[in-house]
């Protein structure tokens, strides 16, 4: 089993950077594909950003060069910098983990999910 829990949610005005953490607790297994998804007000779940454990990180168009998907091994978390953030980028974002591939993982819904954390940004 792996549990997620996000922090660092808040408000910013346009412009602005949040960065966002995900403590990821395990027992036995570890999670070989890791990412950042959100759900906006009145629209549905989108990935943002995904990174195996190889530290590859991609990326949903809507946020390349804006965001950075990184992760500490050490310290079994995983975060999510934003800069540069827009009114567009309001939504609950929530961290992910699935024991396949990023590929395998995004035909379908990855198996664990955090409780989300939400970000606000005014203009």
């Amino acid at each position: 089993q792996v549990h997620l829990e996000e922090s660092g949610g808040g408000s910013a005005q346009a412009g602005g950077s949040l960065m966002l953490s995900c403590a990821v607790s395990r027992d036995t297994v570890k999670p070989y594909c890791m990412g950042w998804f959100r759900r906006a007000p009145g629209k549905e779940r989108e990935g943002v950003a995904t990174i195996d454990t190889l530290g590859v990180g991609r990326y949903a168009d809507s946020v390349k060069g804006r965001f950075t998907i990184s992760k500490d091994k050490d310290k079994n978390t995983l975060y999510l910098q934003m800069n540069s953030l827009t009114p567009e980028d309001t939504a609950i974002y929530y961290c992910a983990a699935d024991l396949v591939d990023c590929y395998s993982a995004s035909l379908r819904s990855m198996e664990y999910w955090g409780e989300g954390t939400l970000v606000t940004i005014s203009s």
